[in-house]
């Protein structure tokens, strides 16, 4: 986030909506964020291009003093690429086959979908409403109680917001699956598909990279181990 920090600095003093402008730019610059691809199966760069992001990663302890709160990465599902729909509504039409959407919504609200879980390859069909669209999520491939922990607490309120709703971090899952994972990083948890391993921990590689996040050492064992069997 070298770049958007710099111009976030330099700007902060300026008026309210130049600073949101930034904010609008610094979301679309982000790795992914204009992709429609689903960084778990179809990850953007190889194994090879994994382990030498990896190895620049700085070692940090994954402890920090002020304790992890939600609201500290803004608004849920905000719409930060400004294209008219929330960023859920944004994953689920990425993510989920035969897609049917809320007539009039200008294609943005997901009604019905099928979701093959990147993480197991099970099929699960998506309903939304109340008691049905908690049954699939979306999970952080990186985890925001994880990223806070291991540099995020230094970030401002913007670079949090941008991070929450990065596509390139965003994948669609069951519930079962994403509250097994909950914050934990791949020393602690893999996918349960053998097949599914090397694009979930390149993708994890490539978010903790992008935004210059530290890791522990047996996340980074765990990756390393991970990717050479890629």
């Amino acid at each position: 986030m070298r770049r958007a920090v710099i111009v976030l600095g330099i700007l902060a003093a300026l008026a309210g909506v130049v600073v949101i402008a930034v904010i609008s730019w610094s979301a679309a610059s982000r790795p992914g964020a204009e992709a429609r691809r689903n960084p778990v199966t179809a990850p953007a760069i190889d194994a090879a291009s994994a382990q030498e992001m990896l190895s620049r990663l700085p070692t940090v302890s994954g402890v920090v003093d002020a304790p992890y709160q939600r609201d500290l990465f803004g608004e849920r599902w905000a719409d930060v690429d400004d294209n008219g729909c929330d960023t859920r509504n944004d994953v689920l039409a990425r993510d989920l086959s035969a897609v049917v959407f809320r007539e009039g919504s200008g294609e943005c609200k997901v009604l019905e979908g099928v979701l093959v879980d990147p993480y197991d390859g099970h099929t699960e069909s998506f309903t939304s409403g109340e008691q049905t669209s908690p049954l699939v999520q979306i999970d952080h491939i990186v985890a925001l109680a994880w990223a806070w922990r291991h540099g995020a607490d230094r970030w401002s309120d913007a670079e949090r917001l941008v991070f929450a709703n990065d596509p390139a971090n965003l994948v669609v899952t069951a519930d079962e699956i994403n509250s097994a994972k909950s914050d934990s990083g791949p020393a602690e948890w893999m996918p349960p598909a053998a097949a599914s391993v090397c694009g979930y921990v390149i993708a994890w590689v490539s978010v903790v990279d992008a935004y210059d996040l530290g890791i522990t050492g047996p996340d980074r064992e765990a990756a390393r181990s991970a990717l050479t069997r890629c």
